[in-house]
């Protein structure tokens, strides 16, 4: 953290260099937060430029209250939401590549793979107020506190938000398996 605050002391002092390092040292974690939220890999690249400028623009009102990528983060995170409202949809399902190890055959990487989207297109249908707790918690690996502070909640909500999305996760993938989706696209 003070890394961080040192470089944007830097950037206030306008050394453009600076917020160059933040960029770098952020713009993948960003991207894979838009990318998971969006769900398409186009839409997460200009969105993580706009929050990066909008980041910029807004530097002067970073107090250092909390972690940079933290204050980061909220800002992405109000831009993704605005994103999906003015799209009205939650967006396409993002399939990443599974590494091959010795022990694998053809057929258990395309089940993992299968289920992986599987999984995938579930969280996308938790309500967003789940959604974003368990994308932050899962795929950007942030504490309760730092979660409670991109989304201005307390911990304490952050961590029965993520209770009731694994929960709801959990139902929605075992009636899943149960030839839920199956029935649905057999029309059974």
């Amino acid at each position: 953290m003070q890394e961080d605050l040192t470089l944007i002391e830097r950037v206030r002092k306008g050394e453009q260099e600076a917020y160059a390092e933040l960029v770098n040292k952020y713009k993948n974690r960003l991207y894979v937060f838009l990318l998971r939220m969006l769900g398409q890999a186009q839409d997460a690249q200009d969105l993580t430029q706009e929050v990066f400028l909008k980041a910029y623009c807004q530097l002067g009102t970073f107090t250092g209250s909390s972690q940079f990528f933290t204050w980061l983060y909220r800002i992405a995170y109000h831009c993704a939401i605005d994103e999906l409202r003015r799209r009205g949809t939650a967006g396409n399902v993002p399939i990443h590549d599974m590494m091959l190890t010795d022990n694998e055959t053809p057929e258990r990487i395309c089940l993992a793979k299968e289920r992986a989207v599987s999984i995938q297109k579930q969280v996308l249908r938790l309500p967003e107020s789940y959604r974003i707790v368990f994308l932050l918690r899962h795929t950007q690996e942030l504490s309760y506190k730092e979660i409670g502070e991109v989304l201005d909640i307390p911990p304490e909500t952050v961590q029965v938000r993520l209770y009731r999305a694994r929960q709801k996760l959990r139902e929605m993938i075992t009636a899943s398996e149960q030839g839920g989706d199956l029935h649905e696209m057999l029309n059974l």
